[in-house]
C-alpha cells in the first residue's frame, strides 16, 4: 500500500475519488483551504492536494481538515512556451534545498502578479473604467493571498460597474476579454527543473484549454523527459467522453493519467473539490506518487 495514502479497497479493481487541482483564497478561489478540504473530504476524497496558483500558503491548513486521507504540498505553477501560458501542475514538494529555491521564484512570480492588477486596471481605464489598483493589492495582501481577477472583479462589483463577480468575468476579465493581461510566467524548462528539484511529480493541467491536440503532443514529446509527465485526463468540467483523446496520448507517451476538478468556488463551474479517477488508471498514479513527500500532520 502506498505510505499515507489509507484505503482499505482493491486499489487494482475500484475507482478512486481524489482532487488534485483546486483553488482556494490564497488565490483566486472564493473559499479558503479549509473549506475548500472539508468539502473533499465529504466528497470521500483519499488523495489531496491544492494547486493554488504560484502559492503554496493554503497546503499546510487543508492537512489537519483531512484525517486519513493523503495531503500533499503543491500548486499550479504559471509558465510560458513559445509564448503560450503552460499551467503546470506540481504534487508533493518536499522540504529542502529545493523547496527553497522554488519559493524565492515564487516571491517573484507574486510581484509580477501584482503588476498585473495594475496593467488590468490600466486596460481598464483605456475604456473608461476607472478603478485604482492600490486598494485593490492592499485588500488582497491583508487578507493574505496573491491578488488575481477576482479581487479587480470584486472592486467593480463595488464599483458599480457590474452585478456579480461573474458578470465582471464575462464583460472585461475573462481570458478573452478586453481587460485581462496574461499571467506571467517562468519558461516550462525552468519550472520543471524548479519541480523536479523538491521531488514533487509533475503534470499539465486542462490540455484542452491549449485548443490544439498536436500542441499538447509537442508539450510531452519534448518535455516528458524533463518531468512532465502527468496529463489531466479527467477534468471536472468536461465529459468523460472527452478524455478519450487524452487517453490514446497516454498511452502512445507513457504518460501519467490524472483527474482534478479545478474548483474554484462560486468563480468556477465544478460544483465541488473531488473528482473519480476509473480505476483502470489508479495502480499507475499510484506507483507514480510513491516515496512522494505528504504533509505531516
Amino acid at each position: 500500500m502506498l505510505s499515507g495514502w489509507v484505503v482499505d479497497k482493491d486499489w487494482y479493481s475500484a475507482a478512486v475519488r481524489l482532487e488534485l487541482h483546486c483553488h482556494s483564497t490564497c488565490s483566486d478561489g472564493s473559499l479558503p483551504p479549509e473549506q475548500i478540504a472539508a468539502r473533499a473530504g465529504e466528497y470521500g476524497v483519499e488523495l489531496f492536494c491544492l494547486t493554488d496558483h504560484d502559492t503554496m500558503a493554503g497546503c499546510e491548513r487543508t492537512a489537519a481538515t483531512l484525517p486519513g486521507v493523503r495531503v500533499l504540498r503543491g500548486l499550479e505553477l504559471s509558465c510560458k512556451h513559445e509564448g503560450r501560458t503552460i499551467h503546470l501542475l506540481v504534487w508533493g514538494v518536499g522540504e529542502g534545498p529545493g523547496r527553497v529555491q522554488l519559493e524565492l521564484q515564487l516571491v517573484e512570480q507574486h510581484r509580477l502578479r501584482r503588476a498585473r492588477i495594475t496593467a488590468i486596471c490600466d486596460r481598464l481605464a483605456a475604456i473608461g473604467i476607472h478603478l485604482d489598483p492600490e486598494p485593490i493589492l492592499a485588500s488582497a495582501s491583508a487578507a493574505g493571498r496573491i491578488p488575481g481577477r477576482p479581487d479587480v472583479a470584486r472592486a467593480l462589483v463595488e464599483a458599480g460597474v457590474c452585478n456579480s463577480l461573474r458578470n465582471a468575468f464575462d464583460r472585461f476579465l475573462s481570458d478573452e476579454g478586453p481587460a485581462n493581461v496574461p499571467v506571467p510566467g517562468i519558461s516550462l524548462a525552468e519550472g520543471l527543473a524548479l519541480a523536479r528539484a523538491t521531488g514533487a511529480r509533475m503534470g499539465l493541467a486542462h490540455p484542452h484549454t491549449l485548443k490544439h491536440f498536436a500542441i499538447v503532443k509537442s508539450l510531452f514529446a519534448e518535455f516528458r523527459a524533463e518531468g512532465l509527465e502527468g496529463i489531466e485526463a479527467y477534468y471536472g468540467t468536461v465529459s468523460p467522453a472527452h478524455a478519450e483523446g487524452w487517453l490514446r496520448l497516454a498511452a502512445e507517451l507513457d504518460l501519467i493519467v490524472t483527474a482534478g476538478s479545478d474548483f474554484h468556488g462560486e468563480l468556477g463551474e465544478s460544483k465541488r473539490p473531488g473528482i473519480e479517477l476509473p480505476a483502470r488508471h489508479v495502480a499507475r498514479l499510484r506507483e507514480w506518487f510513491a516515496g512522494v513527500a505528504g504533509i505531516a500532520t
